[in-house]
């Protein structure tokens, strides 16, 4: 079980969109992390085969995507980050719908919506209409399509999106759980999603892989770490301007500043202990969650 990116890039017009990225998946969770706009939908829509790219190829256990076609689409899964979801059709005609584009045969197909319902939790409201569902049972509705098929391959485009910090660990768990046996490509601009439940992190910015590795490994190979500092709005404002700001808070004392820099930042500054949080910042610039133009 591998899926093989080589040299893989997609031009549109004078735009990178994806910049000669290689990489290759087997079982496990891959959180691809980047900023809105590096180019993270781009490179899932290549690896679901709904476009082409420019240069590079894409391979299944050696076999290139395109021209099995059919053949690896049966063993994707995909959850775009905004789906069709019928809203006057119920969960479970939603999802009998879907297994029937899929070419589920009907006797099977009853018994996999029964299955998929009861995984994702929604086997109590699976008499209620796709438009009454609240965000985070569209989510799980959303995923129960995509693992129709029993997938060899789940690649999830912005799946908490919108969800509440609830909703999100419970999206979170039932993503651990559909990881065994399969590849899973978790796309995100939200660090806390995929740092705990990721075998490797991908971090993507402008087309291209900046780094990749475990959290650990990305962790310990870090230019920068965070110091913590209080200070007065006058000392705040001239450290901003000098280093990343990781996080700013009101304190008793003063303005409790998290900055990132390689060097102490200030003689009171404390050491604290580096997250991929900072990684993110480090590498991006910015904080996870921050807007950016989507690609």
């Amino acid at each position: 079980m591998e899926l093989k990116i080589s040299h893989l890039s997609k031009q549109f017009g004078s735009n990178h969109a994806v910049d000669d990225v290689s990489y290759t998946l087997r079982g496990g969770v891959y959180g691809l992390l980047g900023v809105n706009g590096a180019g993270k939908t781009t490179l899932m829509r290549m690896l679901t085969t709904l476009i082409r790219p420019t240069v590079g190829s894409i391979t299944w256990d050696g076999e290139d995507i395109f021209r099995m076609d059919e053949n690896y689409r049966k063993r994707l899964g995909y959850l775009p980050q905004d789906y069709g979801a019928y809203p006057e059709f119920t969960v479970q005609e939603y999802l009998s719908y879907i297994a029937t584009l899929k070419g589920i045969r009907p006797a099977a197909a009853r018994k996999k919506v029964g299955q998929v319902l009861e995984q994702v939790g929604l086997q109590k409201a699976r008499n209620k209409k796709m438009k009454t569902l609240s965000g985070g049972m569209k989510r799980r509705a959303g995923i129960a399509q995509a693992i129709l098929n029993d997938p060899q391959i789940l690649i999830l485009d912005e799946p908490t999106a919108g969800l509440d910090p609830r909703e999100r660990i419970h999206f979170r768990n039932l993503i651990s759980e559909l990881a065994q046996d399969r590849i899973v490509l978790l796309s995100t601009h939200i660090v806390s999603d995929v740092a705990s439940i990721a075998s490797q992190i991908l971090l993507m910015k402008d087309g291209r892989f900046l780094s990749t590795g475990t959290v650990e490994s990305l962790i310990a190979a870090c230019p920068e770490r965070p110091w913590q500092c209080t200070c007065t709005k006058a000392q705040a404002a001239a450290l901003e301007k000098r280093y990343k700001v990781a996080n700013v808070a009101a304190g008793p004392n003063g303005v409790v500043l998290r900055l990132l820099t390689a060097e102490r930042p200030a003689a009171d500054a404390v050491l604290k202990e580096t997250t991929l949080e900072d990684v993110f910042l480090s590498c991006m610039g910015q904080r996870s969650g921050d807007d950016d133009d989507s690609l």
